[in-house]
This record gives C-alpha cells, structure tokens and sequence, in this order.
C-alpha cells in the first residue's frame, strides 16, 4: 500500500489525515518523532524533512556537521546510510503509516535514489514550486531533473509498490500569491509527473487570506484535476496550513490550524499538513508536533462536512485557473518544455519572486474584505478574465501589511479574547477551563 492508497482509505471511513513537516538530523531523534506522530491521537502519516545542506546539494556540509555533531534542520538522508534509515523506519509498516520525504530540491536525483534505497516511495515537489522560490538553479535544469527523478522514482522502487509524488505548486512562495495561479500550477505540476510515468499523485493548496476564497479555490482544483486528470491516476487533494508569517501567540496559532483543518473538511480534501505553535520562534519539538496534529484533528472531527460539495467551475478562481493552464498547454505538448516557455513569456509569473526565469511583472493585492487577488497581471492570460484588478503599483508599505495581514489577525483577535478572560486574585488570567 502506498501513501495515496493510504489515505484515500482513511477518507472513506471519514477520517482527516494530518502530518508534520518533521526533521531531525539525528536518527535516534527522527525515529522518536515518527513513533510519535504514529501515536498521536489522529489519523497521521509520517514525515522526513530534509535538511538545508541536502536540498541544496552540498553534501560535504551535511556530512561535515554529522562528523562534528553539530545539529541540522532537517534530516540528512543522502549522507546516512540507506541502513541507518531502514533503522529509523523499523517496525514502521507503510500499509499502516507510510512516511513521506520532503524536502525543497530543485535537484532532487541523489535524494530520490537515497530515500528508494532505504525502501521509501513517497516524496514531493515539482520543477516549478521546488526550483522558483528557493535559488537560481536555471528552470530549464529543475525540468531535466525533475523528469529524471520521476524516472528513477519509477526504476527503483520495488516491485508492486506504486511511488507516490505530491505537487508543491500549490504552496508558492508561501503567501501573497493569488489562489488562482496556485490552483494552475498544482494542476500543471501534477500533469508533469502524469506525463512522466506517475499514477498516484496529490495536488496541494495553502491556505490564504480568506476562508470563502479558499473554499473556492480547493473546490476549483478538485474540479480542474477532475478535467485534467485522466481516470487511471489515483489522485487526492492536500492542504497545507498557512505558510507565510505565522501568529506570535499560542492561541492565534491554534486558531489558524483550527481553520486549516475546517477548510479540508469543507472541501472534501483528504490530507492537512499541519504547522505548529512555535513555528513563528524556532523550529518546534516533537511535542509541539504531535499537539499541532491533534488540535487539527480534534478541530476537523468537531466540523460536520457540507451536505453539497461546494461547486468548482463557478467561481472566478476556476476562470482565472483554467484560462492559465490553458495557456500554458497551448505553448507546447511536452509539459515541461511548455512550462519553460510559459515562464519565458510572461504567461506564468510569480508575484514577488526574483528568480531570473520569472518575469515579475505581476503583483498581487489583498481587497478590503481580506480576499487577494491581482494588483497587476503583467502578461498572464487574464485580461478579461480576472475582476477588480488595480492598476496602481503596490508600494513597500502595503506590501509589509500584506505580509503581515494573517499573522496581525490572529493574534490581535488572541489577545482580544485573552483580555476579556477574567483573573483570579493574583491578578492572573484564569485559563478557559478553570473554574472562576
């Protein structure tokens, strides 16, 4: 059973999966916390995140602070050895909790051919999501890379083991990119891997600035991937918990899961990775983990689904998304070279991202009723398609709101409601479930 068959089976009998984005360098550590997520009370899959030594190629670092016992923000997989890893995964049996490796590669072949040898078969990314937001490594390269890791996924691994690749298009840059061109490129990212041999694929979505709209634009995805998608791939839909600057405080941060995980639940998605309490301080323990997993199922067991599916191809969302895929397809029938030539002419573009390939040309905006949408389209496909846009540029100042906008929100509506709690005689405030 692979990752996909996994959770599409968790979703039949009504359960959210939920999962970390977990690492660890040390291989005692990293096995501790996929026993935990394993024992949290959720529905959990496991994850391997991968250090930043790693996803960049520079194994001699990596190597270098595993001789001198110097922590990692990830865990080093090309550097341990395929048996060191098989130890971590012991007794871990993937028909019960199959284990992901993330990791941000634009060169992903060395990581792809590690983690197969240890007898892994899940990972994530995309020539686009992993190649645009993190370096300069040229786009045409992360393409060639990415269709040879495709191929190597496919070559090794076992016999009767189905390998599994999740699209990051979903989630680029993070934040302040309108939920549209997210809904494009995980659809174009997911047609890339299809194209190149994979039949069990997720598309992603971040979660954005306003709840309507992210219902809209999981719902527009489900129905684009429905279109696109032909019905020999198996397929499901994940949605990341918010990416950009998260709440400062305990309880807006919980706040923000909590509405991540009604946001699956309202569009029938079938995985939520999580984020946790401590992610706008440090990188979180094992504990802040598993609490954030089981917030986020508690919060979707206590949401009830809704009676209709929200409709997918009557939003503007939808219009938007379509008209950029269908651009892009019309560049040329070879997914990636299509994307190439998409980014050379303007038809993609990222807001607010300076690699070399994007144009940057398009900028992004955040309306008054919290939806984002177009300040300026550049050369993407949507004159006509795309409402409200402005024409006026989007100044430093309204920029660092917008950056701000989520993480300002939910604290300040934390700190409203921790000060209309009531204190006890110490001039204390009285947590919620202690008697006044």
């Amino acid at each position: 059973m692979n990752l996909g068959e996994f959770v599409r089976g968790c979703h039949r009998r009504g359960a959210l999966v939920v999962q970390p984005r977990m690492g660890y360098s040390d291989p005692a550590r990293m096995r501790s916390g996929l026993l935990a997520t394993r024992g949290a009370d959720a529905t959990t899959v496991g994850t391997i995140t991968l250090d930043s030594y790693t996803r960049v190629g520079d194994l001699e670092s990596a190597g270098r602070a595993l001789r001198e016992g110097i922590g990692l923000n990830g865990y080093p997989l090309v550097n341990h050895e395929p048996s060191t890893t098989q130890r971590v995964l012991e007794g871990l049996r993937p028909e019960e909790f199959p284990v992901q490796v993330r990791h941000g590669s634009a060169r992903p072949q060395a990581i792809v051919a590690a983690l197969t040898a240890a007898g892994l078969h899940a990972t994530e990314g995309g020539p686009v999501s992993y190649c645009l937001p993190y370096g300069r490594t040229p786009l045409e390269e992360s393409v060639h890379n990415w269709a040879r890791s495709c191929e190597l996924l496919l070559e090794r691994c076992d016999f009767g083991v189905e390998p599994h690749l999740e699209t990051f298009g979903g989630c680029m840059m993070g934040q302040l990119c309108p939920p549209s061109l997210l809904v494009a490129l995980s659809v174009l990212e997911a047609l890339f891997f299809h194209q190149h041999g994979l039949r069990s694929i997720s598309v992603s979505y971040a979660q954005q600035t306003s709840p309507e709209q992210d219902r809209e634009a999981v719902a527009a995805l489900r129905a684009l991937c429905g279109e696109s998608l032909p019905p020999t791939v198996d397929w499901h839909v994940v949605v990341y918990t918010y990416m950009g600057l998260y709440p400062r405080t305990a309880e807006g941060a919980f706040a923000l899961l909590a509405q991540a995980a009604r946001l699956a639940v309202d569009t029938g998605s079938e995985r939520l990775v999580v984020k946790t309490a401590a992610e706008s301080h440090r990188i979180p323990v094992i504990a802040e983990n598993v609490a954030a997993l089981e917030h986020a199922a508690a919060a979707a067991r206590a949401t009830t689904p809704p009676a209709t599916p929200p409709a997918g191809t009557d939003s503007q969302t939808y219009r938007e998304a379509r008209a950029l895929i269908d651009a892009v397809l019309d560049c040329h029938p070879d997914i990636g070279r299509a994307l190439v030539q998409a980014f050379g002419r303007g038809i993609l573009d990222i807001p607010y991202c300076v690699h070399p390939d994007n144009a940057g040309r398009s900028r992004s905006c955040i309306d008054t009723d919290g939806r984002l949408g177009w300040a300026a389209i550049g050369s993407l496909p949507l004159a006509g398609v795309t409402e409200g846009r402005r024409a006026r540029p989007v100044g430093s100042t309204e920029l660092m709101q917008a950056l701000s906008h989520v993480q300002n929100k939910f604290d300040a509506e934390a700190l409203e409601n921790r000060a209309r709690r009531p204190v006890n005689a110490r001039g204390r405030t009285v947590p919620e479930e202690e008697p006044v």
